[in-house]
């Protein structure tokens, strides 16, 4: 458990540096230029997360089931709730930190949590046939497209 805490309290340390760092150049930016700069900066704090979080479950809990990436899911659809809430419904951020955040880093942390915002709009639209269609298509269709991306490449491979 120590570990776990010295490890999210590093995470913890390093966005909030990175993040006063990035607003300082979000503010002295082109407008233009600021919002895929936002998505960007964002994108590499979450993606190292993931990749840190992916390395340490494997290590504790082994490789035979995906812990790491299970646990990515959950969380990051747990903190994309609980960042639309605070500011979309809140308007507490500002267009670029909502990029960088949302966007860049929970979009590279995870695409579940997009993917759960995603259905939770269609449901809250009363668009039910659109939303089943989504929830239960990417899934299922996204299964569906890596046996055939792995069929394709191997294919491909044996025919060199």
């Amino acid at each position: 458990m120590f570990l776990v805490n010295q490890m999210l309290m590093q995470i913890h340390t390093f966005l909030i540096a990175t993040t006063q760092k990035i607003l300082v150049i979000l503010t002295t930016t082109d407008p233009v230029i600021r919002s895929p700069i936002a998505v960007s900066l964002g994108a590499v704090p979450g993606a190292l997360c993931r990749y840190y979080i992916s390395l340490y479950f494997g290590k504790w809990f082994g490789t035979d089931f995906p812990f790491g990436t299970f646990f990515i899911n959950l969380t990051g659809a747990f903190l994309m709730g609980v960042f639309v809430t605070v500011t979309l419904e809140r308007s507490m951020a500002s267009l670029d930190l909502r990029l960088l955040i949302a966007v860049g880093f929970l979009g590279s942390y995870t695409t579940f949590s997009t993917y759960a915002l995603d259905a939770i709009l269609l449901f809250q639209s009363a668009n039910l046939a659109s939303a089943l269609f989504y929830w239960f298509g990417s899934a299922v269709l996204g299964i569906f497209g890596v046996i055939l991306g792995r069929l394709v490449t191997q294919k491909l491979l044996d025919s060199i």
